[in-house]
């Protein structure tokens, strides 16, 4: 059993909600990528999704496009990345952790070399957000060999074929995209996410995690009630982009813990 299905099953066998919080890697500096990711999981993180810096990050608001570049002008890369996650397995060997990025960097490492660097680091799972099941089969195929989970979008657009094509290779769990726009568009509507998901679990067993436009913990909990995970990154990365280097570690494990406190309440 992977990292991520073992968390979802000790989360459901205690009747709670995982949390997913998305920081964009070596934002606002690569020498607090590493204890940004411990201070996530101090703070009640089940997973962390960590971004992978990319020139043009189509999916991503203005919030996490600033991130991106800041990242990007330390020099941040892929094989960056994935040192940050070999520095942090070295003293955490149980928090899953996510890549989330753009099939670029990926493509030019080169799939084989990229899975299995991928899994000499310690990546639990990797989502390709320009990757659509039908063009994926293959890299869903060399993680799946790494025991590495490809993990997939599904958004309120998404048609029945598609949904069964995700089903085909996803692994861990499903990414639903809760808005038609970008990463930090809009505040979402719990009710409409609600209506959709029984459709998505018709077809596929995997855990639901939801995210875009969830940005406090009042939001959160109404997710967490219809969800099995709550995916929370455009309010984090805003927090780390507005705090001091001294003050960052401490303002996002505030944040984290409060909403971490409000799935649980």
């Amino acid at each position: 059993m992977s990292r991520i299905a073992a968390t979802f099953a000790a989360l459901k066998q205690n009747n709670r909600k995982a949390l997913i919080p998305f920081i964009t890697a070596g934002d606002p500096d690569p020498a607090l990528a590493v204890p940004l990711m411990h201070a996530l999981a101090k703070a009640g993180a089940d997973v962390i999704e960590l971004g992978v810096p990319f020139s043009d990050p189509m999916a991503d608001g203005p919030t996490i496009q600033r991130a991106n570049e800041r990242a990007l002008k330390h020099g941040v890369s892929l094989k960056t990345v994935l040192g940050f996650v070999t520095e942090f397995r070295a003293t955490n060997g149980s928090t899953p952790v996510v890549l989330m990025g753009y099939a670029n960097p990926i493509e030019a490492m080169g799939y084989e070399a990229f899975a299995n660097a991928a899994l000499a680091a310690g990546v639990d799972g990797v989502l390709v957000v320009d990757y659509p099941p039908q063009e994926a089969a293959r890299f869903a195929e060399l993680l799946e060999q790494r025991k590495i989970d490809a993990i997939f979008l599904l958004s309120p657009t998404s048609t029945e074929l598609r949904i069964k094509e995700v089903a085909r290779y996803a692994r861990g769990y499903i990414y639903y995209v809760s808005l038609r726009g970008v990463t930090g568009a809009a505040n979402l509507d719990v009710a409409d996410v609600a209506k959709k998901l029984p459709n998505i679990r018709a077809h596929i067993k995997l855990p639901i995690g939801v995210g875009f436009g969830i940005r406090d913990a009042q939001t959160a909990r109404a997710v967490g009630q219809i969800a099995d995970a709550v995916v929370i990154g455009s309010r984090l990365v805003q927090e780390i982009e507005s705090s001091s280097r001294e003050d960052v570690l401490d303002n996002i494990s505030t944040l984290v813990n409060d909403i971490r406190s409000a799935l649980d309440r």
